[in-house]
């Protein structure tokens, strides 16, 4: 039996398309976080604030969200946004893949910051909010100004780690068929008969960009404790 000969001439002329594969995987990864961090403090904060009702109403969010597979997640959104959309304009909505994905990983990992958030907030001593409200803060304003810069600040090293798990989950919008990262590596591998140099090269790519952002966390959890 003859060894596997590696052959890694395909990639070069490749990199133009997995460029394109990469900005897929970003533009997802980006978009999840910016809405995901904006929605989880909300539900982060909803959940923790007195009325009942919405408090009932972010908890059951994030338990539902957090119960449900993403892969499942991402499979629900590609077959529900089409049709919603399709009753708003009609036939001619395009390609949603990209749409569904975004709308699919944002909700679903506003669901895991929501969890950070609450945490971080809950890290805020109360006599913070006391010193505000004597202040003559309302209960608002107090969040805003004094207990969520605090709250960041602490949960800032927990973001990012949750973002380097973002990313790595973004190569599960192949299940839709969408083209990211890894999906391109693998379909060109498999056209020019070199899936494994492909795959193998995808996952250099991968742990490249993340053991880098996880140095960057724990940097800045050194930082912070000091």
């Amino acid at each position: 039996m003859s060894m596997y000969e590696f052959d890694w001439s395909s990639i070069p002329g490749a990199l133009p398309l997995l460029a394109k594969g990469m900005l897929i995987t970003l533009e997802v990864t980006l978009t999840a976080i910016v809405v995901g961090i904006v929605w989880g403090t909300l539900l982060a904060v909803a959940r923790l604030g007195k009325n009942r009702v919405l408090a009932y109403l972010a908890t059951a969010y994030v338990n539902l969200f957090r119960s449900v597979p993403l892969v499942m997640v991402i499979l629900w959104f590609y077959l529900i946004v089409p049709q919603a959309l399709k009753s708003l304009f009609g036939e001619n909505i395009g390609d949603i893949r990209l749409t569904s994905a975004l709308v699919a990983f944002a909700l679903f990992e506003a669901a895991y910051y929501s969890e950070i958030a609450r945490a971080g907030i809950q890290s805020v001593t109360k006599g913070q909010v006391s010193a505000g409200l004597a202040l003559g803060l309302t209960p608002g304003q107090t969040m805003r100004l004094i207990v969520l810069p605090q709250a960041f600040r602490n949960m800032l090293p927990l973001l990012l780690t949750q973002a380097i798990i973002l990313f790595q989950d973004t190569s599960l919008v192949y299940v839709i068929g969408l083209s990211d990262f890894f999906g391109t590596s693998y379909k060109v591998g498999d056209r020019d008969g070199r899936l494994v140099e492909l795959l193998l090269f995808a996952g250099a790519v991968y742990f490249v960009i993340c053991f880098s952002a996880s140095r960057l966390v724990k940097h800045l959890q050194a930082r912070f404790s000091q």
